[in-house]
């Protein structure tokens, strides 16, 4: 069963309370609360902004004795809370209570509004007893700011040859943060704390590795999160951050980036396995109550019939969960979605490749939120006059002599029963050099473009390398919402090894605007310049990047793209001028761009903008 909660608009972002009341250290807090009020004798609800019941899903009120429930809008009377048909507050001094719960932060002012109608001896609680430490938030005059709830999770492992590694940067030193901070707690795969520390990033890059806090608080093996909470944060409340996963031996080896924080109903673009792979989805559960046995599952994409884990996951647990014992017919590239109904945040999957010779590899990613609120828009089918291309897709043709790219369109919302999906493929230059029409695709398609066969020989790049671009084709009908996705994946020939990758399309580089198009991080569309962060390697490792300049309708002749880097404190070192042709791309790797003598200033934290 799903959770009933609010954790995310994507008109107005994610919502506070939920991440208020399931903070690990407010969890400890609420679970104390309850059991002192179920020791004093009936309660009183007092549920003036509609969150009893929300704060009823992550916290278990049963050992309460709840008298009645009250709430202060009209239009509230009657519905069912906890349990309860809704009464006017001004019913409450009729009530026979020991104490009056007020389901409200900073509530002084609710308070002092109902304090006449409450029963003579009757006592006040409000979850201002459950909040965080001062210290622990960064505007404690309005404590569900959501820059107090700048907190995500991290999957983090070590053991047996296995290791992680967060990369972030101080990003919030951009927006006039001078103090930041980032609490961390390290969870097991039960749940339980293993530990908790504060690391005070420098303006630069801040790394947590595996090996390091292992050994720092001398624990066993574990695979479970990382929760982060920066304080004093500034600018938005999204951390963000770049997660690797590395082994004692180069069978290990992957990189993949943030959870997103807010729990969601569906996830997608899970890939069915391979004949020689097991797909590993790690469980983890984001709250402080459990995930019951069969309350998530999984389906493959475009099928109702949905399979249940029958087992449950502990609070701010993690369970690896085998898509092949649920779905064990389904084959690679048949697509899985997520039955996740908010008890996690965008989870991690993992890849193991068992080869011919024994050798085994490891590679992890991510699927991608599906969203429930789209529905077609017949507007999008008519943007070519003013749009170009409109929504495009750009993904990475990484050098053909060494690496293979398959190409997966990927369903990511609800209301997508047909996918009208072509691939456009370029040269470096942005020159188009092949094309392929996916046609209707049905929701539950296992349509892959492999890059080889659409080019008809791999010298068609003079560069060696280019870019595909999916975009929408409705020469065979179809509907468009804006919400187009895909899975990437790179295979290297000389080694076996893989990486996935998935994301999502956009409007790109036109003045004109359509919606929130071209995306904007900061004010209105149309956001037509970016910053990126690109984390480097430890040697012997070396970092690639491609970069795609792509173009709804053709823009500016080249990129004006600088290349700046800088060390683990945030000093500068150099930088690098380059110029991308329009609708064309560039890759590079960190040793070619920058020579050794700039690499050793930047040392093992650099970090490239």
């Amino acid at each position: 069963m799903a959770l009933n909660i609010d954790t995310f608009s994507n008109k107005d972002g994610g919502f506070s309370f939920f991440k208020a009341v399931g903070h690990p250290l407010a969890a400890e807090k609420a679970h104390a609360l309850v059991q002192r009020l179920a020791e004093t004798g009936p309660v009183a609800i007092y549920d003036p902004l509609g969150n009893a019941n929300a704060f009823a899903e992550l916290h278990d009120l049963t050992a309460l004795e709840i008298a009645g429930v009250y709430v202060q809008d009209i239009d509230a009377i009657g519905n069912r809370i906890l349990g309860h048909a809704a009464q006017p507050v001004t019913a409450l001094p009729h009530a026979a209570v020991a104490t009056v719960l007020v389901i409200n932060f900073d509530a002084a002012r609710m308070i002092d509004h109902i304090r006449d109608l409450v029963p003579p001896g009757s006592a006040i609680e409000s979850l201002d007893s459950i909040r965080l430490n001062d210290a622990m938030l960064t505007n404690p005059g309005h404590y569900l700011d959501p820059l107090n709830f700048a907190t995500n999770f991290a999957f983090f492992r070590d053991g047996d040859g296995h290791h992680t590694r967060i990369v972030t940067a101080n990003y919030w030193a951009g927006y006039g943060a001078t103090d930041a901070r980032i609490w961390c707690l390290l969870m097991g795969d039960n749940g339980a704390h293993l530990a908790e520390w504060w690391e005070t990033p420098p303006k630069g890059a801040v790394t947590i590795d595996s090996q390091a806090i292992r050994e720092r608080f001398s624990i066993g093996p574990f695979t479970g999160q990382l929760f982060l909470h920066v304080v004093n944060a500034a600018g938005h409340d999204v951390v963000k951050y770049a997660l690797d996963t590395y082994g004692d031996d180069e069978t290990i080896l992957s990189c993949t980036h943030d959870a997103n924080a807010w729990p969601a109903d569906f996830y997608a673009g899970l890939p069915a396995p391979n004949a020689d792979e097991t797909v590993i989805l790690w469980v983890q559960n984001s709250h402080p109550c459990p995930i019951p046995a069969g309350a998530i599952g999984l389906a493959r994409m475009g099928d109702s019939t949905i399979v249940p884990l029958d087992r449950a996951v502990p609070p701010f647990g993690t369970y690896a969960l085998d898509a092949a014992s649920l779905l064990p017919d389904l084959r690679w590239p048949s697509q899985i979605e997520i039955h996740a109904g908010k008890h996690i945040v965008r989870p991690r999957y993992e890849v193991v490749t068992n080869s011919p010779n024994g050798e085994t590899r490891r590679r992890i990613s991510h699927p991608n939120v599906e969203r429930t609120d789209l529905r077609p828009d017949s507007r999008i089918a008519e943007l070519g006059n003013l749009m170009g291309k409109g929504f495009l897709l750009p993904a990475p043709i990484l050098p053909t002599a060494r690496f293979r790219t398959l190409a997966l369109p990927t369903p990511m919302s609800t209301g997508q029963s047909t996918l009208p999906v072509a691939a456009l493929l370029y040269d470096s230059q942005g020159q188009e050099v092949a094309r392929h029409a996916f046609g209707r695709l049905a929701r539950d398609h296992a349509s892959v473009l492999n890059v080889d066969d659409a080019l008809s020989d791999l010298d068609t790049l003079p560069d060696g390398y280019g870019h595909l671009e999916f975009v929408y084709d409705f020469a065979d009908g179809g509907e468009a919402d804006g919400w187009l996705h895909g899975l990437f994946r790179y295979e290297d020939r000389h080694t076996g090894h893989g990486a996935d990758t998935s994301f999502g399309a956009h409007i790109f580089n036109t003045a004109l605007t359509f919606g929130a198009e071209p995306q904007s991080y900061s004010g209105p569309a149309p956001g037509l310049s970016t910053r990126l962060f690109l984390r480097v390697a430890p040697a012997p490792q070396d970092a690639m990047c491609h970069l795609i300049y792509c173009a709804s309708t053709p823009w500016r002749g080249a990129s004006d793209t600088q290349l700046q880097l800088f060390d683990g404190d945030g000093a500068a070192v150099t930088e690098r001028a380059v110029h991308i042709a329009c609708g064309g791309s560039l890759h590079w790797r960190y040793s070619e761009m920058f020579d050794a003598e700039a690499r050793n200033r930047a040392g093992e934290s650099g970090y490239v903008i």
